[in-house]
């Protein structure tokens, strides 16, 4: 274990507004090797004409243009961002906000490219995976550079230390939030932007989300969600649940434990959902006051 990554006053600014930006945190020759990669799934979607396991298309998707819009769980199926998760350049600062044990949730390679990437609704992590803490995140390593007009992720500061918001739609699990029916308004978001090898950190229960990538220029943000090892799914929750023995197989560092501290914050169960085929491309669509614009 390293010694401590982040100042007193980063980690009391995360405390006080749920989110940080680190800049200049991946090595450019990690970075090298991740838009390498990248190629090679983007080679792969060419001829594809459906989703697969690892895979996700956009809706504007064609065999001639293949479009991807996430690579899914790419710590199970690629060497070089299973590698970079277990670093310390994305560990170190975790460690140091939620403890020095950590448990993986997901990993998510999300693909705005250029001219068409697609939008994600406002939502809080929380809704989908409620546990019985709170000390759960969500790193991001900005593999390009991130400005305004790309789509980069927003947040509005100190949201996650309010309830956690109504995701449904007519009684159905639809990911996104209503945001002027909770009383968000969008000009108090905050754009996380940064130079290609920063990474942004937000906590699980702040409302984020990211408009259409409108530049020509790709926008892709590596995800490594974590918890504490001490915060334990609550039933219902869309946290992968085979047993003790695989859940620890799952620990990023540190023991595993099996005492979850138990905190009163109040959340709701991500149920039930419309159809067995969940992303939150798909889900989001039933939102019917979107705040982002949809791809023809």
């Amino acid at each position: 274990m390293t010694l401590e990554t982040l100042t007193r006053d980063q980690k009391a600014f995360y405390e006080e507004n749920g989110y940080l930006v680190l800049e200049n945190r991946i090595p450019e020759v990690t970075l090298r090797d991740i838009r390498d990669e990248i190629a090679k799934y983007q080679e792969q979607a060419r001829g594809m004409t459906a989703p697969n396991a690892e895979i996700d298309l956009e809706d504007s998707h064609t065999r001639d243009d293949p479009r991807i819009r996430r690579i899914k769980l790419p710590h199970t199926h690629n060497k070089v961002m299973r590698d970079l998760m277990y670093s310390d350049h994305v560990l170190a600062p975790a460690r140091d906000l939620i403890g020095p044990a950590l448990r993986l949730h997901t990993t998510k390679l999300n693909m705005k490219m250029g001219g068409y990437g697609a939008a994600v609704e406002w939502h809080q992590d929380f809704a989908f995976y409620p546990h019985t803490n709170d000390d759960v995140l969500a790193i991001a390593v900005i593999i390009d550079d991130m400005a305004s007009e790309n789509g980069p992720l927003m947040v509005f500061p100190g949201s996650h230390k309010h309830p956690i918001n109504n995701h449904h739609v007519d009684g159905v699990f639809a990911g996104a939030m209503d945001l002027e029916a909770c009383g968000y308004d969008i000009k108090d978001a905050v754009e996380l932007t940064g130079p290609a090898g920063s990474i942004s950190i937000h906590h699980g229960r702040i409302v984020h989300g990211s408009a259409l990538n409108v530049s020509d220029r790709d926008r892709r943000l590596l995800f490594y969600e974590m918890m504490a090892a001490d915060a334990f799914p609550i039933m219902g929750s869309m946290t992968r649940w085979n047993g003790i023995e695989d859940y620890n197989t799952r620990l990023l560092c540190g023991d595993p434990v099996l005492e979850p501290r138990v905190a009163s914050i109040g959340a709701r169960i991500p149920a039930p959902l419309p159809t067995e085929e969940f992303t939150i491309y798909e889900v989001q669509k039933q939102l019917k006051n979107r705040s982002f614009g949809v791809v023809e």
